[in-house]
């Protein structure tokens, strides 16, 4: 007989309580999924399209490269820090994996008007591959999968129930503000030990709001998938207050340099 003192609500809400910050996988896992999950992104070249433009890969991982030699950056030798460019000029993104595998897209290089603001981005990735945040999503995923089996595997209707909103939690768990503004601040961290300006993930995102303003389509499709812009900008200024961060500059926008490798790209 089912204990009426028990609430499978209850225990689910308390299983993802539990796995708020928690990580169940080791360092060595998160580069194993990496591994794997770049052999299939490999072997998808229609949802994928590979850039086969080695200049232009190369001066996108020396960028990575620069990044990673932070004091600041804990897994470098461990962690695969390797870009693969995606040939997609209407998606403006990156995105890394567990283990550091980043993927750029050739839309997001196009967009950027300097090296620092690409830089930015790429800070940025690099800090959701050190904070681990693509395990801690999955390990948050785990705990609600088998509270809900546990709990609720008695009842079909209860389970379809709250399986469906435990699913839009989950999802909005894996694009949490928290993590964007955790990496975006990590990624200001990283910057400060290098040549270029450390707020340029700033500019990326006022660029983002003047494209919202005018209506851009693409602008819809990745504020899906993001917190606001206007958000992370405030973060940004504050970030940049606090550790009296100077104004930038032409010599570290690299604005030459980043305006020669889009050349490259034609």
């Amino acid at each position: 007989m089912r204990n009426k003192f028990f609430n499978p609500v209850y225990l689910l809400i308390s299983l993802i309580g539990i796995a708020c910050g928690a990580n169940f996988y080791t360092i060595q896992q998160d580069r194993q999924l990496g591994d794997d999950i770049d052999r299939e992104i490999k072997a998808a070249p229609k949802e994928y399209p590979p850039y086969n433009n080695e200049q232009v890969r190369s001066y996108v991982q020396n960028i990575v490269n620069t990044i990673v030699r932070s004091p600041e950056v804990k897994y470098k030798g461990t962690f695969a820090y390797k870009v693969t460019m995606i040939n997609d000029d209407r998606t403006v993104n990156a995105f890394a994996t567990p283990g550091g595998y980043i993927y750029v897209y050739t839309g997001l290089l196009r967009f950027c008007e300097n090296e620092a603001m690409l830089a930015g981005v790429l800070a940025h990735e690099i800090a959701h591959a050190e904070e681990r945040h693509g395990t801690e999503h999955m390990t948050r995923d785990n705990i609600a999968s088998t509270g809900l089996s546990i709990a609720l595997g008695s009842n079909p209707s209860e389970v379809a129930k709250i399986a469906a909103s435990s699913a839009n939690l989950l999802a909005s768990l894996a694009n949490s503000r928290e993590d964007e503004l955790e990496a975006d601040t990590k990624g200001f961290t990283y910057l400060r030990s290098t040549s270029w300006w450390p707020g340029g993930i700033k500019l990326f995102f006022q660029k983002m709001l003047d494209q919202q303003k005018r209506g851009t389509a693409f602008f819809e499709a990745w504020l899906s998938t993001h917190p606001a812009p206007e958000d992370r900008v405030a973060n940004m200024e504050k970030l940049m207050k606090e550790n009296q961060t100077p104004a930038p500059t032409e010599d570290n926008l690299m604005t030459s340099n980043y305006r020669s490798m889009l050349r490259s790209m034609r």
